[in-house]
């Protein structure tokens, strides 16, 4: 698209997984794409995973006093108000000095004061929606914003209908072009080009279930001539290292956090993922075959109600996580040795795509300020 944009000053704001934080980076990277004289500036959560991953991206960032209420009663909840307080003060004082044309908010905890703030005075703001059930924060500022951008279709059950645009989740722009990348992927993770590649990928912070289960079923996925990418979290990594260790580098590659993350989807014949809104928006733009395994550990239980858009579809396999100890590796074996169903996954899923969100996200935005 040419450069017909005059300079635009943007927030975007929240955070505090991956899966806020890569869609905020995306349309980042689009905003500067249309206008690469535009500034841009973050707003995140102090101590949360943002306030080192925009900065990797190249973005300034500043963090705001927040944290989200935890369900039991905690110190954190008794200084919930003060910090509510002292983050929408914080955020009055970016908004008056940085003096945005627009403001987006993409979930987690500092794009509510943020928010709350911008459309105090009235600058114009989008909120994006990465999961088919709303996230809290998204939701209180419905009634606020101008325009929610979300990546399911129905979601009129969570926000007012005339406001919705349906656009898809931003993904990093290398996972839409892996054609002719898997001879590299594989040389990159040392694997062999005749075997089938399981991706094995728990979210930005790992999953200990799926870690579990894997770790369990290692020796048999082995047996059966399959390799893996096994991405752990940092939590699970040293037990896993040491798993790959005893198999004397038979076809396991265990890491804490893949950075290239297109060469491990090109290297993948099939991915076990969970369900958070990215992997999924990742998954139907690689095309990949995938095993779900939703976190019970989530708001409303959304990350079912993700897979099971996917399920309904024929374009997933879903393992619930109480099952996974048993139902997994079984699952995976089952999968990995159909060719005809592992080719409908990858026809199914591919038609739930969504290539152009980010260009759709910023295209509403100039919208806005327009």
């Amino acid at each position: 698209m040419a450069n017909t944009h005059r300079p635009y000053r943007i927030i975007i704001s929240g955070g505090g997984t991956g899966g806020h934080i890569y869609p905020a980076v995306a349309i980042a990277n689009q905003i500067k794409a249309v206008s690469p004289a535009s500034e841009i500036l973050f707003v995140g959560a102090q101590g949360r995973m943002e306030m080192t991953r925009v900065p990797e991206a190249g973005y300034k960032i500043v963090g705001l006093w927040i944290s989200g209420l935890q369900r039991r009663l905690t110190l954190d909840n008794l200084s919930f108000p003060l910090k509510v307080i002292s983050s929408v003060r914080a955020s009055h004082k970016i908004i008056r000095e940085f003096k945005p044309d627009a403001v987006v908010g993409v979930g987690g905890y500092a794009s509510g004061p943020l928010l709350y703030a911008a459309t105090a005075r009235k600058v114009p703001a989008l909120i994006q929606e990465q999961n088919s059930y709303a996230g809290i924060t998204n939701k209180v500022l419905a009634k606020r914003v101008d325009r929610i951008c979300v990546a399911y279709p129905n979601m009129e059950a969570f926000f007012p209908a005339d406001k919705l645009v349906l656009t898809g989740n931003p993904v990093r722009s290398d996972i839409m072009h892996l054609e002719g990348k898997r001879t590299e992927a594989l040389q990159y993770f040392n694997l062999q080009p005749g075997k089938k590649t399981i991706l094995v990928i728990g979210g930005s912070l790992g999953a200990r279930t799926i870690n579990q289960s894997i770790a369990a079923g290692l020796a048999q996925l082995t047996e059966a001539g399959y390799q893996l990418i096994w991405q752990t979290g940092k939590a699970f990594f040293p037990q896993a290292q040491a798993l790959e260790q005893e198999l004397g580098g038979q076809g396991v590659r265990a890491f804490d956090f893949i950075k290239p993350m297109e060469l491990a989807y090109a290297a993948a014949d099939l991915v076990i993922s969970r369900a958070g809104a990215l992997s999924i928006s990742e998954l139907c733009l690689a095309a990949k075959p995938a095993v779900l395994v939703p976190s019970p550990n989530v708001a409303e239980d959304h990350q079912t109600k993700n897979a099971m858009a996917l399920v309904q579809q024929h374009a997933a396999l879903l393992v619930r996580d109480v099952e996974a100890m048993q139902q997994l590796i079984p699952t995976a074996l089952q999968l990995a040795g159909d060719e005809a169903e592992l080719k409908r996954l990858s026809d199914n899923i591919q038609q739930m795509a969504r290539p152009h969100a980010a260009t759709d996200i910023v295209n509403e935005l100039i919208k806005l300020i327009k």
